[in-house]
């Protein structure tokens, strides 16, 4: 039979002849036999009867100059003296050989070997100058060079064979000739230090296998493809495991050998135990061939029984190439490793359905690898595979995937606690990639009881977060943080998730984001393949259950939905149940009711929530004893009790964030669940734990861009209608619902002034509530009225500094014009009426007094011009009705005035932080203002006298503002009331600072006196203190001008000073001259007497330095 097939070489197939064949073309061709034959005979008889080397390299030249159609013809001529050489007895040189060996690769890659004997005859040659003289099974002991240069022209005549000559080295006959160039290439292989040398073996091993990568193109017949088969069959095993154990060998045999040899074991492999091959060999079911009784001792029939025993022996091969090369550092090799798995699960997944497991978890374990060659191959990979239907179709590979996703959620927590994050992300990435490849196939999988537990309980214990940090329930906040100034930008129409990380998650047992991000697109993938009711009700149980499960389940339930949506996902397959939007707003609704129930959203976040009330020694006293009624308090306890409080915590911003992602995945459609989500997120925000209220805040933020409002602000303005009447029906059972008035808190602070007429009446619910409860929930309600002042503060502090500049801009003209500083026009003349009016009168008075009087005096009397009153006076018993701020900045004072004497040392600095933007508020209405000063004074000297230092320091800044609104009204009160005390306790403490160290600047003690110092000197100037108050202020502030006092202090002195030079600077002068002069002042004339300062004369002392740049500033 002639075979129809041909190969063309080209010279790419031989690299190391390009340069010969481009320095032929240079010269002048020889393209006829017959003067081909004359100018090479010459050049062969003479290398025949002479064996050197200079012979064969002219033989070489003289090659170069004929054709390749002309040496066609010569071909067996001039290959004769060389083939004559290698079989010549004796020993040769190895010079001799090499060149011998290059021109016969020379001649054979630019012809065809057509003959078959002339083709075993040469692969016997070149075989032989391979093996050692004794042992033709064991290699020779030859150089490098030679090594190279025989296996190349192994390579080039393997190419160059023709027709029928290829096929005979495939029939069973040829067996042991085949058996013997395969051991010997293998044992090279093994054991050649040299790379390139090994490469070139290894690629003549798959051109004996008729799958080398050359760029010729093989097409070959499927009859020829099965003899391949069969022969390789025969020596399988060998090439297998020779090959396995270069894959596996020393990493230093470099990344491009185990290359080479992954792609001859797969290759091999392939072509052996490819499916449509063995269908076809086992249907036509042949007789083999009468051969010789040694040859038929290697024929192997590839029968079902020595398919599966081959399949089951290679799977142990596969696994063991698949973990080393997995972890390999060199990406070329993780990349061929791919190309190895996919070559075998789209040839030979029915034949090694055995290692179809390992393969798959090669292709997904590198689906995230570091490099993106390998990444986008194995994505690629993936891809094919679903589109092929390799897995939804086939059963096999379902059952295999389900087995394997089975085994590895059983072990999930034991590699997670074991391993190392490296390791972690390789499992969860082949985790991950089951499920990719089940696709759809996943919800079947989950209808196992089995299955779902498995995984489930997996997750949940990967899942675990750490509860132990104390940092958790420490972060309090000292009031709400607004977001009103925030504005969201326009929602995007992409389908991308935006998720607000309030703080990093720490996990049990794994530290990098790397792992947290996979196991959410793993649950992710649940979602949007599997059962959506099952997966969500099934957590749903888990979240119930145990408290332990909780957390995790809230996570996994939150990616479970976002998957459902087909948000943020990358997905292989389409999921063939799409989720309604109907039947996604009811999973969403059902898990918000549950996440909002009163067992899993009102959970205790601090051990002293119930002792707010009290200070905090009292408060820390009765909760010791508290839990050590219940638990037996001891440190264990203590530590049990801090981990619970955070894993209330941690519960809290997971659920505050699965309702912020619910927003998101609902879009415009969530806003019809804010009915039932709007106001417990809001109570949240308000929440004490800094974690929590944060989290609150961006979940406010997710839900305004979700429901198309342009701000937080919008969002609580839109709806503020719901969230008041709420919050009014709560007041009423405030036993029952105690964090009502932290959602009027968060109102106050995230919105505008147009909500304070829809508040007014809840406000006076508040301070109605307050009034029957300071003992019990003060410090709660207190909380409200300082975000609500906060609020009035921001909403209309611009308009009364806008009045005020209009005010001071007028009177500045005024002054200029009328040559006045500080009166205006209407003021003056009211002043000349008031004086007229005295002056007649006194006129009057004093001609009665000396009995004059007349008629027209009584008449003048009777008949006197009365002034038109102001509308303001007709009515004395009628008040204008003043605007609801500051009616509300009212009664919060009054109730101020009550609980200034509070018990509770937070409640009271609190009171006094209300009170002073209470006055803020005030300032604009001076009728209002003065009077609340006048009541407010009493207990506001008692905390300036008598208190806690922390409590002395804010009623302090509190009179600093007093001072500033009502200007002269308190300045008698000041000075016979406060200065006095103030005086005494800056000079007793100025004893103790001018000793102190550096320690002293963090006491209680140094931060009032450095407060006093930097506001007292402001006060003074804002009440134009007069002389005797005046003296008893620099008293008390002088001894803190000596450089022995801590650097603040002395700077606060200084600027205290400076303000004083504002109202007496001839007092402060001599005051500070008294203390150090550098200068003696003569009299202008002998007659006056000399001027005498204590300070004159005196030598540098402790004050110098300041009082200098003090009188340098006068």
């Amino acid at each position: 039979m002639r075979l129809s097939w041909q190969r063309d070489m080209t010279h790419k197939d031989n690299p190391g002849l390009c340069s010969d064949r481009e320095e032929c073309c240079s010269m002048t061709m020889i393209d006829t036999p017959k003067e081909a034959f004359a100018a090479l005979r010459p050049v062969c008889v003479k290398l025949t009867k002479e064996h050197t080397i200079e012979n064969v390299y002219q033989l070489k030249s003289a090659l170069k100059t004929v054709s390749g159609s002309a040496l066609q013809e010569l071909q067996e001529y001039v290959l004769f003296p060389l083939r004559f050489i290698l079989n010549s007895p004796g020993l040769k040189k190895e010079g001799l050989v090499l060149s011998v060996v290059e021109c016969i690769t020379y001649v054979v890659s630019l012809t065809c070997i057509k003959g078959e004997d002339l083709f075993q005859k040469l692969l016997s040659e070149l075989y032989l100058c391979l093996c050692s003289s004794p042992n033709f099974t064991k290699p020779a002991p030859l150089s490098e060079e030679l090594k190279m240069a025989i296996v190349k022209g192994l390579d080039a005549l393997l190419h160059s064979v023709y027709g029928d000559s290829l096929l005979t080295l495939y029939q069973p006959s040829s067996l042991p000739v085949m058996g013997h160039i395969l051991s010997l290439l293998l044992a090279l292989v093994e054991q050649e230090k040299s790379r390139p040398v090994k490469v070139v073996m290894l690629n003549v091993l798959q051109t004996l296998i008729q799958q080398c990568d050359c760029s010729e193109l093989h097409m070959l017949p499927d009859d020829v493809m099965n003899a391949v088969g069969n022969t390789f069959a025969s020596f399988l095993p060998g090439i297998t495991l020779s090959l396995s154990r270069v894959i596996t060998g020393d990493i230093k045999q470099g990344h491009m050998v185990t290359v080479r040899a992954l792609a001859a074991w797969y290759k091999t492999v392939g072509l052996v135990m490819a499916d449509n091959q063995l269908l076809e060999v086992q249907m036509k079911k042949e007789e083999p061939p009468p051969v010789h009784n040694r040859a038929a001792e290697l024929v192997i029939q590839r029968t079902p029984e020595w398919v599966k025993s081959t399949g089951n022996k290679a799977s142990v091969l596969v696994k063991k190439i698949v973990e080393c090369c997995s972890n390999h550092p060199h990406w070329k090799v993780r990349k061929e490793l791919l190309n190895f798995a996919y070559h075998l699960l789209s040839r030979c997944h029915k034949s090694l359905k055995d290692s179809v497991g390992h393969l798959l978890e090669a292709v997904v374990g590198l689906v995230n690898d570091e490099s993106l060659e390998v990444k986008k191959k194995s994505t690629e990979i993936l891809r094919n595979i679903a589109d092929q239907k390799l897995v939804s179709e086939n059963k096999a590979f379902t059952d295999v995937l389900s087995e394997n996703l089975h085994t590895l959620a059983t072990a999930l927590p034991r590699l997670m606690r074991s391993h190392d994050d490296k390791n972690k992300l390789s499992t969860l990435n082949l985790l991950l990639g089951y499920i990719k490849l089940l696709g759809p196939k996943v919800s079947v999988v989950l209808n196992s009881v089995a299955h779902l537990e498995r995984l489930s309980k997996a997750l949940i214990q990967v899942l675990e977060l750490d509860i132990t940090d104390i940092r958790i329930v420490e972060e309090r906040r000292a009031c709400i943080e607004g977001a009103s100034g925030c504005h969201s930008s326009d929602l995007c129409s992409s389908r991308k998730l935006k998720r607000n990380a309030v703080q990093k998650r720490h996990f049990r047992y794994f530290t990098d984001e790397q792992i947290f991000t996979l196991l959410q697109q793993l649950c992710r993938v649940l979602g949007y393949y599997g059962n959506h009711y099952l997966l969500i009700d099934h957590f749903i149980d888990l979240y119930r259950e145990s408290a332990v499960y909780r957390k995790q389940a809230c996570l996994i339930i939150n990616e479970l939905i976002i998957g459902a949506s087909g948000m943020d996902l990358e997905e292989l397959h389409e999921t063939e149940n799409p989720i309604s939007t109907d039947d996604l707003k009811a999973v969403i609704n059902s898990v918000i009711e549950e996440y909002t129930s009163l067992a899993n959203w009102h959970l205790v976040s601090n051990i002293l929530s119930d002792y707010d009330s009290l200070d905090a020694h009292e408060s820390h006293t009765l909760a010791v004893t508290a839990f050590s009624e219940v638990h037996n308090f001891s440190s264990s306890n203590i530590s049990s009790n801090i981990s619970s409080m955070n894993s209330n915590i941690l519960q809290l911003c997971i659920q505050l964030e699965g309702i912020g992602v619910f927003a998101q995945v609902l879009q415009n459609e969530f806003a019809l669940l804010l009915i039932c989500s709007l106001y417990p997120v809001m109570e949240k925000a308000g929440d004490d734990s800094l974690l929590v209220s944060q989290t609150a805040m961006a979940t406010l933020m997710d839900i305004s861009h979700a429901c198309g409002y342009k701000s937080l602000k919008e969002l609580i303005n839109q709806n503020s209608d719901y969230l008041i009447n709420a919050v009014s029906l709560n007041l009423r059972q405030l036993g029952q619902h105690p964090h009502a008035p932290k959602v009027l808190g968060v109102m106050f602070m995230n919105s505008d002034s147009s909500l304070l007429p829809l508040v007014k009446d809840v406000v006076q619910d508040v301070l109605m509530t307050l009034d029957q409860s300071y003992d019990e929930r003060a410090h709660l309600f207190f909380s409200v009225l300082h975000t609500l002042m906060g609020a009035l503060v921001r909403w209309f502090q611009s308009e009364t500094f806008s009045l005020q500049d209009s005010k001071k801009s007028k009177e500045i003209k005024d002054g200029f014009l009328q040559d006045q500083n500080k009166i205006d026009t209407s003021d003056v003349r009211r002043a000349q009426e008031e004086l007229e009016h005295f002056l007649l009168d006194y006129q009057r008075q004093k001609r009665l007094s000396e009995g004059d009087i007349e008629d027209d005096c009584l008449d003048s009397e009777n008949q006197q011009p009365v002034s038109e009153p102001d509308v303001e006076d007709m009515s004395p018993d009628v008040k204008k009705e003043l605007p609801v701020h500051i009616q509300i900045a009212k009664d919060v004072i009054e109730r101020c005035i009550h609980l200034l004497s509070h018990r509770s040392l937070k409640l009271r600095l609190k009171v006094l932080d209300v009170l002073e933007m209470c006055v803020i508020v005030l300032q604009s209405h001076e009728n209002e203002l003065l009077p609340a000063a006048h009541r407010v004074w009493p207990p506001l000297v008692q905390r300036l006298t008598n208190d806690d230092p922390r409590v002395v320091r804010q009623a302090f800044q509190t009179l600093c503002i007093l001072g500033e609104k009502c200007g002269n009204f308190l300045r008698s009160r000041v000075t016979k009331d406060v200065l006095p005390k103030l005086s005494n306790m800056l000079q007793s403490h100025a004893s103790v600072s001018i000793k102190a160290g550096p320690l002293y600047t963090h006491t209680l003690a140094y931060k009032l006196q450095l407060t006093v110092l930097q506001g007292l000197g402001t006060l003074c100037e804002k009440l134009d203190l007069a002389e005797n108050g005046l003296d008893v202020v620099i008293n008390a502030a002088v001894p803190y001008l000596s450089s022995r006092q801590p650097c603040k202090l002395q700077e606060a002195s200084c600027r205290m000073f400076i303000h004083l030079m504002q109202i007496d600077p001839d007092a402060v002068w001599l005051f500070l001259n008294e203390l150090y002069c550098s200068h003696s002042y003569e009299p202008p004339h002998a007659s006056l007497h000399p001027v005498k300062l204590q300070g004159m004369g005196n030598p540098r002392n402790e004050y110098t330095d300041n009082v200098s740049q003090l009188l340098d500033k006068l």
